[in-house]
């Protein structure tokens, strides 16, 4: 994020209580696993590991929007929506988890990935059987445990809301999930298609998996969320849809240029490890239509292989930003955010909330982690 971003955050204590929150749901899930078996310990460790550190962006977008919409926080809501705001960040773990284990990936946030963690802890202590799968299978029940969770604190942090605002809410929280796993699928099934050979449809499947998998439920759905819960009417909904769609798009497209061009002490991930998972992101698509033939089909056959080094990811970054793909993303990232704030303009907010909202929704695309 940018220097800015933390401040925002920290506003009316939202981080702090959401982290409050999660620690209390740590607890709670600890003290239960513990009841059935000693040997769960690591388990919540990991989980621990996984909500450490994070920004709480998608808390704090729920938060403020229905601060903006008209929440009251000097009422017992307030409580609740933080605890909305605690199932999304137990909701994010979940599929981090699942995500880390579908792209291979050896660290997150700087420190290694759940699966890594137990098949080290496999191979140390000199246990039967198949390391590695005892570390894919651990982080596969890490993110159900942690989807479970995220279910139990929603419902129970709407539990006392009235069910003209509970019922619009849940119906966001419930397509949310479903479009995040389906998102999941279509980033998979994009990956093993043949590449390159239509470059329109490539971008167009690109631009499904970013709405499908992080723009509605990083942005767009925290935002419905809050404004959900605050009461908002279904027009007030619509227009707030509009307006956190294309910003999620943008907040996805920043990503992936992070992914490619990202500093690893500020990302947490090693540099360029988007082309070693072979992401077919919207910023290769554009390098590769922008490419000759020759330089496409070194590109093409280097994504994807897990063995680059740091000389052949260096030769790819400068492959990229040589084709001018960089500033296309920037250009159309810029595109997005002013669509995005030209829906904010219609929506009918409380002054000085819906500036902190505005300024938290900017942050989201100025970033550098």
């Amino acid at each position: 994020m940018t220097s800015q971003a933390p401040s925002l955050l920290d506003l009316e204590d939202v981080r702090r209580d959401v982290d409050d929150r999660l620690a209390a749901v740590l607890a709670d899930r600890r003290a239960v696993l513990r009841g059935i078996s000693a040997d769960t310990d690591p388990l919540v460790d990991a989980w621990e590991q996984m909500l450490r550190g994070g920004k709480r962006m998608r808390a704090a977008l729920c938060y403020w929007s229905w601060r903006a919409h008209g929440g009251d926080p000097t009422t017992g809501a307030r409580t609740g929506v933080v605890g909305v705001g605690a199932a999304l960040e137990l909701f994010q773990a979940a599929a981090l988890f699942h995500d880390d284990v579908m792209d291979k990936s050896d660290t997150r946030r700087g420190v290694p990935t759940a699966h890594r963690t137990f098949a080290r802890r496999h191979a140390d202590e000199r246990w039967a059987g198949d390391g590695d799968q005892f570390g894919l299978s651990a982080a596969i029940l890490l993110g159900d445990l942690s989807l479970v969770s995220s279910e139990d604190e929603y419902l129970a942090a709407t539990a006392g809301f009235p069910v003209e605002a509970a019922g619009p809410a849940r119906d966001v929280f419930t397509q949310m999930r479903t479009e995040v796993t389906v998102g999941q699928y279509l980033d998979m099934y994009a990956q093993v298609l043949p590449w390159g050979e239509d470059l329109d449809a490539d971008e167009h499947r690109a631009r499904e998996v970013i709405r499908a998998k992080s723009a509605r439920y990083s942005v767009e759905c925290p935002l419905l969320l809050g404004a959900a819960l605050a009461g908002a009417s279904s027009d007030a909904l619509e227009r707030c849809s509009r307006f956190g769609l294309p910003l999620g798009e943008a907040f996805q497209l920043r990503d992936d240029l992070l992914g490619v061009f990202g500093d690893p002490r500020t990302t947490g991930k090693p540099a360029g490890d988007d082309l070693r998972e072979g992401k077919r992101t919207v910023l290769v698509v554009r390098a590769m239509r922008a490419l000759d033939d020759v330089a496409r089909k070194d590109l093409s056959g280097a994504l994807g292989r897990p063995d680059l080094g740091d000389n052949e990811i260096a030769g790819m970054q400068d492959v990229i930003a040589r084709s001018g793909a960089v500033e296309e993303i920037e250009a159309l990232i810029g595109t997005l955010t002013d669509e995005a704030f030209g829906a904010f303009a219609a929506l009918d907010l409380r002054d000085g909330p819906g500036e902190t909202l505005a300024a938290i929704a900017r942050s989201t695309v100025r970033r550098s982690a």
